[in-house]
């Protein structure tokens, strides 16, 4: 797997049939090793390792109706009251990140009205926080740690 602008971590991996399958902590079962599934991870232990993410108040591929369609949220981080707080989007490390990349989280989030938004396929990582009484939104330096997107 390519290089990634994270921490380094060390996830329990194993082979099934002939495919490399990674643990998720969230789920709670092994995943199908993608190039995408490996940003995932990362980025989720980075969360929750450096950040203070709890992981109980996370989870993966969180299903939702848009326009009728069903769509799957790549990680949802909720509050604890339990309410979404924030939609993350990942790319295999060789997918840039663009406006469609921003569009598409955007949309989910037409259902989701979250306060924070992150994009990220492990090499480049964009937060911005949403400021829905002025219709605006504001790109962060940095992933901002749990404590500090409390309501």
């Amino acid at each position: 797997m390519p290089a990634l602008n994270l921490p380094l971590y060390t996830p329990k991996m194993k082979e099934k049939d002939g495919k490399k399958l990674i643990f998720d902590p969230l789920r709670q079962k092994y995943v199908v090793l993608t190039p995408e599934e490996w940003v995932r991870q990362r980025f989720i232990n980075y969360l929750i390792t450096v950040k203070g993410y709890p992981k109980e108040l996370m989870g993966n591929e969180i299903a939702l109706t848009l326009n009728g369609t069903s769509r799957r949220c790549d990680t949802v981080v909720y509050d604890k009251y339990l309410a979404p707080l924030m939609v993350i989007e990942y790319k295999a490390a060789q997918v840039n990140i663009t406006q469609a990349v921003f569009d598409q989280i955007v949309r989910y989030n037409m259902v989701m009205q979250v306060n924070y938004l992150i994009v990220s396929n492990g090499r480049s990582h964009y937060c911005c926080e949403i400021d829905y009484s002025n219709k605006r939104y504001n790109f962060l330096e940095d992933v901002p740690s749990y404590a500090a997107i409390q309501p």
